[in-house]
């Protein structure tokens, strides 16, 4: 292990360990040092190394470590990593998460910084859009303040998510997927690089059935060779029957999920099944809410849909599912 008489920071040690004449690659070098490290700096700097890349189990590690550190800025830092570990994926807690971090004071940039990035996905989960789009708009002037160029470049990748789903749910595809090319260019963390193509995929719903299916396809291939099972599960159980049915191309197309059950019902012509299959469902989704719709020709329950992503989801893309099978009705 390398001696940490000099105190090199993350920067330093990314550097160093690149030069390593190892079969361990950088990236796990630097996860185990993170892990190691009695280093204060990089017990706090590491943590955003193993969130950044995936490390979730080792992130928790961490983070009780610097619980116990003793360091009120470790402890701050520790408890907004908790918090964005918490979060993650759990819609459902955001609504307490979110004044928990406005109530944090500090006057380290760093970690107002990382306060505000942990802000904009809780106010995602909780269809916060307009906050959103204010921490993206001002995120360059938190960078400015911040001396450690290696964590902006790690913040820098956080931001670019964001925006590419900001981006995506406001409908305006070129940003969008600009942002999706630049992180499959930067990044070289593969749960990234799958949910990234997810996202593409997405975006071709209403373009390329061909462009949207191959990037669910190296999704899939990225999430099998690292065994992500819930992305995994995701792409072939919803993603995957979504595009197919919304395209009228479900040969072969099986799902266990029940509302893409319904949709690929939907493309056979099989509206009386998909019905049934609706109806036993709680409906508590704009997608299901539409696919009822869809499949008794009913205006009412369509915009019944568009309202709900509009007004509940403030999603500007796929509210123009239901918007579309309106003007089918008109014609």
């Amino acid at each position: 292990m390398l001696s940490e008489k000099y105190e090199l920071n993350l920067e330093q040690l990314q550097a160093f360990f690149s030069l390593e004449n190892s079969s361990e690659s950088m990236i796990d070098l630097m996860r185990k040092f993170c892990l190691q490290s009695t280093s204060k700096d990089i017990q706090k700097k590491g943590m955003e190394f193993l969130f950044l890349h995936g490390y979730f189990a080792d992130l928790q590690v961490l983070i009780n470590k610097n619980k116990e550190s003793g360091h009120y800025s470790n402890l701050q830092w520790a408890e907004v990593y908790q918090i964005m570990l918490d979060l993650n994926g759990n819609r459902a807690i955001a609504i307490k998460i979110v004044p928990k971090l406005n109530a944090m004071k500090t006057s380290d940039p760093e970690l107002i910084c990382l306060i505000e990035i942990a802000k904009a996905v809780g106010y995602y989960y909780l269809n916060q859009v307009e906050k959103v789009g204010y921490i993206l708009a001002t995120y360059q002037q938190l960078f400015a303040a911040i001396e450690d160029r290696i964590l902006v470049s790690y913040f820098r990748v956080r931001i670019q998510q964001l925006s590419l789903t900001y981006f995506l749910n406001r409908n305006e595809l070129i940003i969008a997927r600009k942002f999706a090319y630049q992180l499959l260019n930067e990044v070289s963390n593969p749960l990234i690089e799958a949910d990234v193509h997810v996202k593409l995929g997405l975006s071709y719903t209403f373009d390329s059935h061909e462009q949207g299916m191959h990037h669910f396809s190296k999704a899939l291939q990225i999430s099998k060779r690292h065994h992500f099972h819930k992305a995994i599960n995701l792409i072939e159980q919803r993603n995957i029957p979504f595009l197919a049915a919304h395209n009228n191309r479900v040969e072969n197309i099986t799902t266990e999920d029940k509302s893409e059950q319904a949709h690929i019902e939907i493309a056979k012509g099989n509206n009386k099944r998909a019905i049934e299959i609706l109806t036993e469902l709680p409906l508590d989704t704009p997608f299901q809410i539409y696919y009822l719709g869809k499949a008794k020709q009913d205006k009412q329950l369509l915009i019944k849909s568009y309202l709900h992503f509009i007004e509940r989801k403030r999603d500007y893309f796929f509210c123009r599912l239901p918007l579309y099978a309106l003007r089918q009705l008109d014609i």
